[in-house]
C-alpha cells in the first residue's frame, strides 16, 4: 500500500483528496492535517510514502514544509508532491529546489493526482503539463555551460535527454531498450556526477547546460 499524508488548510480539499485516494486499491491516507507545522510533525512521526502539500497554509507554508521534509541536508528525506491553486513561477522553482517530487495544480484532475503519487513512489517526478512548458523555457533562457557534461557516458547522456523531455523511467527504458533497473542506475550515476538530488534537478540541469534545447 502507498501511504499518503494530506496537508491543506481547506477541509473540503482534504476530504476530496481523501475520497479520490481511498477509491484506489493500492493507496491509503494515513493522516490529513490543516497546517504546515502539523504536516511536518505527522510526516516525521508516520513516515508516509508520499506527502501531498498545499503551499498557502497557516503557521508554516508548503515550501517550508517541503524543505523540512525533503530539502538539502535532510538525512532521510520524504517524497513531497506540492498540490496548489497557485502556479506562480517562483513557487514552482522554490518547490523543486526544495526537494519536491512533483508540482500539480488542484484543477489537474484525479488521474494526474494519482499518477503524481505513483510517480513519486517510483522515483519519477511529475509536474503539471502547463507548468512544465514554462519551466523548461525558463531554464533554456538561463543557459550556463558545465564541464560535468563531458563526464557523462553516451548512454547516460541519452537517459538525461529523455528525462529532460519529461519521460518517466519506464518510458525511457522502452525508448532506449533498457531495463528499468538500468535506467535507474544511469540516473543515479548522473545525479552523483552533477550533484543533483532527484530527476527533476537532472532535467533542469540538462536544460540549463544546453544538453537539450
Amino acid at each position: 500500500m502507498i501511504r499518503v499524508l494530506i496537508a491543506d488548510d481547506q477541509e473540503m480539499v482534504r476530504a476530496g483528496f481523501r475520497m479520490i485516494l481511498e477509491t484506489q486499491d493500492d493507496m491509503e491516507v494515513v493522516a490529513d492535517v490543516p497546517d504546515g507545522v502539523a504536516a511536518v510533525a505527522k510526516a516525521r512521526e508516520l513516515r508516509p510514502d508520499v506527502c501531498l502539500v498545499d503551499i498557502r497554509m497557516p503557521h508554516m507554508d508548503g515550501l517550508a514544509v517541503t524543505r523540512a521534509l525533503a530539502g538539502p541536508g535532510v538525512a532521510d528525506p520524504l517524497r513531497v508532491v506540492v498540490v496548489t491553486t497557485f502556479d506562480l513561477d517562483e513557487y514552482v522553482h522554490d518547490a523543486l529546489a526544495g526537494g519536491a517530487s512533483g508540482f500539480l495544480l488542484k484543477d489537474a484532475g484525479p488521474a494526474l493526482l494519482l499518477e503524481a503519487i505513483r510517480a513519486a513512489v517510483r522515483g519519477d517526478a511529475l509536474v503539471s503539463p502547463q507548468i512544465t512548458v514554462r519551466l523548461l523555457r525558463h531554464f533554456a533562457g538561463t543557459r550556463a555551460p558545465d564541464p560535468a557534461v563531458a563526464s557523462l557516458t553516451e548512454r547516460e547522456t541519452e537517459v538525461v535527454k529523455a528525462a529532460a523531455r519529461g519521460l518517466t523511467n519506464t518510458e525511457i527504458g522502452a525508448e532506449l531498450f533498457l531495463s528499468l533497473s538500468t535506467v535507474k542506475t544511469h540516473l543515479a550515476a548522473v545525479q552523483a556526477k552533477i550533484g543533483a538530488r532527484n530527476r527533476v534537478e537532472v532535467a533542469a540541469w540538462a536544460w540549463k547546460t544546453g544538453l537539450v534545447s
